[in-house]
């Protein structure tokens, strides 16, 4: 059963995911994510303008007239949603941990999947799988994958990305769209994101929270590593050590992007302190003017 408060969490979060998927974010995501192939859907009697080489000629010899080959663009895809559970998605300074905001971006992906026929699955992990729901379709399925999201208590506070895209590579036998959204708090993933970058159409969300960058001049504060569990006594009024965590924040950003373009990943920055459908779209946005297309599958 789920709790009261959490139950009307979730129903407020599908109503404005709908609101949003129906006012901004629909085009954004069918012009971004194009169709595994051109299939044949019918034929049909020729019009003026029609180009000639879709003539076909045992319809038209049998029907007495000349008929053309109709194809359509075949839509049904898969999306794979990849999200880190892992002790550091607990953390949050702007009113909403960085797991919220990967609920939230998880949600409007999955519905304007399921508009377009695609399927969703999920995949969470911290450095374990931490649960797994099969590529379907339907608004009970995402709900369900919106619950997986706001009720998951992993096992493990750890990050394994290269793990998790491994267990995704064996799951995804066609090419599909992977959605692999974390702080990036990890190192040693380069490998198996891209093979992600080559097998799948694979998008990176970094999470970021402007704390991680930047303390304010309190005075002496713990900082504990959530995932470690490790404990430091710092003083932020002293420059030096402002500058030190800007300067880690910004090394570990940096590092994310390098990795993330090498691979040929898409790469999307949502901070917690601003609106997680802007970079969104504006990311799919440029996508469709680029052009850029998936490979067949076939």
């Amino acid at each position: 059963m789920i709790p009261d408060d959490l139950f009307e969490k979730i129903r407020r979060l599908e109503v404005r995911t709908r609101g949003a998927v129906d006012s901004v974010f629909q085009g954004e995501y069918q012009s971004a994510f194009k169709g595994r192939g051109i299939e044949f859907a019918e034929v049909r009697p020729y019009r003026a303008g029609d180009d000639i080489r879709t003539i076909d000629w045992n319809v038209s010899a049998r029907m007495d007239d000349t008929y053309v080959k109709v194809y359509e663009e075949e839509r049904e895809q898969t999306v794979m949603l990849c999200v880190d559970v892992s002790g550091s998605e607990n953390f949050g300074s702007q009113g909403k941990l960085k797991r919220e905001v990967a609920a939230e971006i998880c949600a409007v992906v999955a519905v304007s999947a399921i508009r377009n026929n695609d399927t969703v699955g999920l995949l969470l992990f911290s450095d374990e799988t931490e649960r797994f729901v099969r590529p379907g379709s339907g608004r009970r399925h995402v709900l369900r994958c919106i619950r997986e999201l706001f009720t998951a208590e992993p096992e493990s506070v750890g990050t394994d990305i290269g793990g998790a895209l491994r267990r995704v590579l064996r799951i995804l036998r066609r090419r599909s769209i992977l959605v692999l959204v974390s702080d990036f708090f990890d190192a040693g993933y380069d490998s198996m994101l891209r093979a992600a970058g080559q097998r799948h159409d694979t998008i990176g969300v970094e999470l970021q929270d402007p704390r991680e960058e930047e303390l304010p001049p309190v005075g002496l504060i713990d900082l504990t590593d959530a995932e470690t569990g490790e404990t430091v006594t710092v003083d932020p009024r002293t420059p030096a050590v402002r500058k030190a965590i800007e300067a880690s924040a910004r090394a570990r950003q940096k590092r994310t992007r390098k990795t993330l373009r090498r691979a040929g990943v898409g790469h999307i920055i949502v901070r917690t302190d601003a609106d997680y459908l802007e970079p969104l779209i504006a990311f799919f946005r440029g996508r469709a003017r680029r052009g850029q297309r998936r490979p067949s599958a076939r």
